[in-house]
């Protein structure tokens, strides 16, 4: 039975990613530092699954969360880390404090994460597979995003330095970058205004969390088996321009294209 470990299982793409894997038959350890909302999780797998409370921004706890996994309930073949943060923060306002603990949670922690289950694989002859989870953000900041952007961004350098050293003893290291997901969340809530204007997309339509869920089960699978190192797009062609840009030389009282968009969906 394949182990499948997911930090940030308590948030709603983690949540979703957990569901996907146990419906496949997976065993879960599922990694969160909201013991309530984790425990929902666990609850809608219809299956048993591990839970393990940790606060992923301290120093010692990525390590010990694979650790315990791994020697809980057998060896990880699969860890997906979900888990992340994002403030709304304006470069001009970081501090030492606010900088530290958004990379602890987004960058240092998936990274501890895959050197630890990197090694203990390793030592065991294991090969295995690692997603991150990404964003958009990595590659084109917006207001109050910078200090994210900049973290999903390392984390993605991270991601293909693992593949490159990690590739010859069969660990494939791989990441999934969503587009706009709304999930309802206490930790980063969204506004309407943002979402609307942050959701336009060539499909016309925002991205759910079992879109992203679907994209890392196929990624981590033995389907993918020959891919690594990559960053796959899940944002409905948000990443392929700026579709809700006028062009250049319409007149001023042209229809608006984003507006086109609207109640399109497929």
């Amino acid at each position: 039975m394949t182990h499948v470990l997911v930090t940030g299982a308590a948030g709603g793409i983690g949540g979703a990613i957990a569901e996907a894997f146990a419906a496949q038959g997976a065993l879960l350890t599922l990694a969160d530092r909201q013991p309530a909302a984790l425990e929902r999780t666990a609850a809608r797998l219809g299956r048993r699954a591990a839970v393990r409370t940790a606060d992923l921004a301290l120093p010692d706890s990525p390590a010990a969360v694979v650790e315990a996994a791994w020697s809980g309930h057998g060896p990880v073949d699969i860890l997906v880390n979900a888990a992340g943060l994002y403030p709304s923060l304006d470069m001009a306002d970081v501090d030492a404090a606010s900088w530290d603990r958004l990379f602890a949670i987004n960058l240092r922690a998936p990274v501890l994460t895959t050197a630890t289950f990197a090694r203990l694989a390793m030592k065991e002859g294991r090969p295995g597979s690692v997603v991150n989870i990404s964003s958009g953000a990595a590659q084109r900041s917006r207001p109050g995003g910078g200090p994210y952007a900049s973290s999903k961004a390392a984390l993605e350098m991270a991601t293909r330095a693992a593949a490159l050293e990690l590739g010859a003893h069969h660990i494939r290291v791989n990441a999934v970058s969503p587009g706009f997901v709304p999930v309802a969340s206490d930790c980063n809530p969204v506004s309407a205004r943002y979402a609307k204007a942050i959701g336009t997309n060539p499909l016309g339509r925002s991205g759910t969390p079992e879109d992203i869920a679907r994209a890392v089960t196929w990624l981590a699978g033995p389907d993918a088996s020959w891919i690594t190192g990559e960053v796959l797009r899940v944002d409905g062609g948000s990443s392929t321009g700026a579709l809700h840009l006028p062009r250049i030389w319409q007149l001023d009282d042209a229809p608006d294209p984003a507006a086109a968009l609207e109640g399109h969906t497929r």
